[in-house]
């Protein structure tokens, strides 16, 4: 189970249906990372994990390496509400960030995504690192996690499967609340599915 420091219970502006008492902006802290949220000062540390064009080449969005188009992403992401920044220990460099939000598909439950890390932690063990404090997290309270990933984003689809997730269908829905609505194939991990895949 990971450290949580800093709780702050958090009740989304809209709803799907009557979500659980979960703390979307968490301190989450591992051997090598530390999960926290996200904040407008981080704007310009982001944005240098994210400008690496292969970071996005099979995500719907693949210009978000250019500034314009990351700032704007980035504005959204914040406004929204669960972003979480990612970052090394020791040192505090920020690696990429990730967000917790209500499922539009699944009223009350919770998902994650908006996940991108650096391409030289591509590979090892920091995807699952990072996505082990979130998921440890979700499901000291949530019975099963939601992904919703891009059909053509077959590397995190991939790796979602690696965590212990199934496909479960499809959704068009706007995931960020800024008045683009997308299609998205969904991914279901439940509790006991992660519980293999990790140990717990």
């Amino acid at each position: 189970m990971p450290l949580r420091l800093g709780s702050r219970p958090f009740f989304p502006p809209y709803s799907y249906g009557q979500p659980t008492m979960v703390d979307i902006q968490p301190i989450l802290v591992g051997p090598d990372f530390r999960i926290r949220p996200l904040v407008a000062a981080d704007r310009d540390n982001l944005y240098i994990a994210a400008r690496d064009p292969l970071i996005w080449e099979q995500h719907p969005a693949r210009n978000r390496h250019q500034r314009n188009v990351f700032d704007g992403y980035f504005s959204a992401l914040v406004a929204a509400g669960g972003a979480l920044a990612f970052e090394e220990r020791p040192g505090g460099r920020i690696v990429g960030c990730s967000r917790y939000y209500e499922a539009p598909n699944a009223p009350g439950e919770w998902s994650v995504g908006f996940t991108f890390i650096e391409r030289r932690l591509w590979g090892g063990a920091a995807n699952m690192a990072l996505k082990t404090l979130m998921l440890d997290h979700l499901f000291i309270t949530e019975p099963r996690v939601w992904f919703h990933i891009g059909k053509d984003n077959i590397r995190s689809q991939k790796g979602t499967g690696k965590l212990g997730a199934v496909a479960d269908g499809r959704c068009h829905a706007d995931l960020l609340g800024a008045g683009n609505a997308e299609a998205f194939l969904t991914f279901r991990l439940d509790a006991a599915a992660w519980a293999s895949v990790s140990g717990r």
